[in-house]
């Protein structure tokens, strides 16, 4: 029973966890647009990008991240044996990517709080989609588990990393016409 609940604790704190990067990232956008303004409306603007930043990162996103990780760890003392399988080592793997990720938007964060970062809002409209790419990796290896044909797995990933590559790239030429 403890293995089922730590599962729906785990499910719960990576939706929130995810909904946190992604919202995260849409900020920095923003905050980085938001240099175009005049200094005014900039200095207006990045006060409220720094709290909301702020709020959203240490109270929802990375105690979610913590506690995702806590009952994932939960899952796997319950039933030691879910680290024998291949599937496994593929998701923790993407996990500690997505980690790596967790801590790479902290550092824009405290970059953007001291007006010292170089990240264009394109950059970061890319960045946002390399969680999408790890979010679809976890769930794939987690749902076929040994039933993933690896290739068609990676060359599915590839496809849609450029595919929304491709979508950024088109999203800004519209917002340059426009």
């Amino acid at each position: 029973m403890l293995y089922l609940y730590a599962k729906a604790v785990h499910i719960i704190f990576v939706i929130t966890w995810m909904a946190g990067l992604f919202y995260m990232v849409r900020l920095f956008i923003y905050h980085t647009e938001a240099r175009q303004k005049s200094v005014q409306e900039y200095q207006v603007l990045h006060r409220q990008f720094m709290q909301m930043e702020s709020k959203l990162w240490w109270i929802i996103t990375t105690p979610s991240m913590y506690l995702a990780i806590a009952a994932g760890l939960t899952m796997l003392y319950v039933v030691p044996g879910l680290l024998q399988a291949g599937w496994m080592h593929v998701k923790l793997t993407f996990v500690l990517g997505l980690v790596g990720y967790h801590f790479t938007c902290q550092r824009i964060m405290f970059k953007l709080r001291s007006e010292t970062s170089k990240w264009t809002s394109t950059r970061l409209r890319m960045w946002n989609e390399l969680a999408t790419v790890i979010l679809f990796a976890i769930v794939f290896a987690v749902v076929l588990k040994s039933a993933v044909n690896w290739i068609y797995g990676v060359l599915g990933l590839l496809l849609l990393s450029l595919m929304l590559m491709l979508a950024v790239k088109i999203y800004k030429k519209i917002r340059e016409r426009g």
